[in-house]
């Protein structure tokens, strides 16, 4: 029996209208800084999702810690927030660059201790503290087969991520735009839903997105990214791809639903859910309050007289550094400033290990203005670390204004109070002094006994109340 084009069509739709719809609800993290207060919440949600929903995934992007000190000062550092993901049933993560903050070595171990898997396409490892991860895994739910991929920035280092180099020795950090294509390629005819897991940032995100539509694929090498790093809010199709991500802290967590029949993708769509509207739920919550059960931690340090904003808060901890190494200049900068505010009142010890929760040594050096003006310049004008360029990154007790062209590229630095040919004593973090462009490292000391958050506790404990400056000292000026 012969059957003609149209009756073939006719039996094809007919098959395709009988094979049924499955979805799967991917839920997802990225950038938790270790926010334990809001991980209750985060429970409910994600609790309440899988009774309404066969088939979820549950993802995190990368940064579990640095950010809260009830997280960060344990023993072995980090590992609260890893027991209380381990509990909600994680399925997968990736590195963020905070991941390394306590080095390779703690990072081995604290690998041993998940119960989620862990992928990274652009890290190598050539030491025996660090074991080699895998660059993606495919899961499966309901007969749909993911894959995840993961990728870390290695833009700030450079060639790693932001970070101390002495975390990284031994691992190398390929290009993660080109990894996470190679890997791509490799997996697509594997699976039916393709995920990219990334701590790149979405700017980076977009720029290989652009790169791969640009390639002529049929169908994008990535049907969805899920971000991290930038702390964004991001819900937009580039290239073919849905990039997400949810902000940072624990603020939101995203819920992509994706509605497959066969192995076809036939609706991808990705909603930001608040969990301040969930209310806590109470196993997580107890194990919350037994972790900020720590008296040394929660009891008073000092006063502040007045309330300080992010900006507040860097031109304390500016100022402060200098007092402490009687320098002329105190620089800071404005991604090591970890709260946006701390209220008039008592704050606790807790407060400014939150507030700089690196444990980041001073250092002092000398530098001329037009030394200064080559590290402003070069920083304004990063065309690397995106998310930190064509801003006030570089907070300073002495003012300066940048001036730029239209195009918002920086031309000059202007010192109104400094000398042009005098070389000046300038107290810094030993961040700023190992990782930003044009600072001479010959002529500088690190004072490894002398750290950050101790400066600021000593000068809250003196009895004398703080009163931090809001008043900006720092400008941008368009040259006309």
């Amino acid at each position: 029996m012969k059957f003609s084009h149209f009756s073939v069509a006719v039996c094809l739709l007919a098959a395709t209208a009988c094979t049924p719809e499955r979805t799967v609800v991917l839920l997802s993290t990225n950038d938790i800084h270790a926010q334990i207060d809001r991980f209750p919440q985060l429970a409910a949600a994600v609790e309440a999702c899988r009774d309404t929903v066969e088939n979820v995934v549950l993802v995190d992007a990368g940064d579990r810690w640095t950010g809260d000190p009830f997280v960060d000062r344990t023993t072995p550092a980090g590992m609260p927030i890893i027991r209380l993901m381990n509990r909600l049933g994680y399925d997968v993560a990736t590195f963020g660059n905070h991941e390394f903050d306590h080095g390779q070595a703690h990072l081995g171990r604290i690998l041993d201790s998940v119960d989620f898997a862990v992928v990274c396409s652009n890290l190598r490892s050539d030491t025996c503290t660090f074991p080699q991860v895998a660059p993606y895994t495919i899961l499966e739910r309901g007969g749909i087969r993911i894959g995840f991929v993961g990728a870390v920035t290695n833009y700030e280092g450079p060639g790693h991520p932001a970070g101390h180099a002495s975390s990284f020795v031994g691992l190398t950090f390929p290009d993660p735009q080109q990894t996470s294509l190679q890997c791509a390629r490799e997996l697509r005819p594997q699976v039916d839903l393709l995920v990219l897991v990334s701590h790149m940032g979405d700017k980076r995100d977009e720029e290989m997105l652009l790169t791969a539509a640009e390639n002529g694929n049929d169908r994008p090498l990535y049907d969805l990214v899920i971000g991290g790093h930038t702390h964004q809010i991001r819900n937009s199709v580039v290239g073919g791809t849905l990039l997400t991500q949810t902000g940072s802290r624990l603020n939101n967590i995203g819920a992509t639903v994706v509605r497959m029949r066969g192995r076809k993708i036939v609706d991808i769509s990705f909603r930001l859910v608040e969990l301040a509207s969930y209310d806590a739920a109470q196993p997580y919550a107890d194990m919350v309050v037994a972790y900020k059960n720590q008296p040394q931690l929660n009891r008073p340090a000092g006063r502040f007289a007045k309330g300080a904003d992010k900006l507040g808060l860097a031109q304390w901890i500016a100022r402060s550094i200098a007092v402490a190494t009687k320098s002329e200049i105190g620089l800071y900068h404005r991604g090591g400033v970890r709260l946006d505010t701390i209220p008039a009142g008592e704050v606790s010890r807790a407060a400014i290990y939150a507030l700089e929760p690196f444990n980041t040594p001073v250092t002092v050096t000398r530098m001329t203005p037009e030394e200064l003006r080559a590290v402003i310049l070069s920083k304004y004008n990063d065309t690397c670390n995106l998310s930190e360029a064509h801003r006030i990154d570089i907070v300073a007790t002495t003012p300066y204004t940048i001036v730029t062209d239209a195009q918002d590229h920086a031309l000059d630095v202007v010192f109104p109070d400094l000398q042009a040919e005098r070389r000046y004593s300038v107290a810094l973090n030993d961040y700023i002094y190992r990782n930003y462009a044009e600072i001479d490292r010959t002529r500088g000391r690190i004072l490894h006994s002398m750290l950050v958050n101790e400066v600021l506790l000593d000068e809250l404990g003196s009895g004398r109340p703080v009163r931090p400056d809001n008043a900006p000292r720092q400008q941008v000026q368009v040259r006309q």
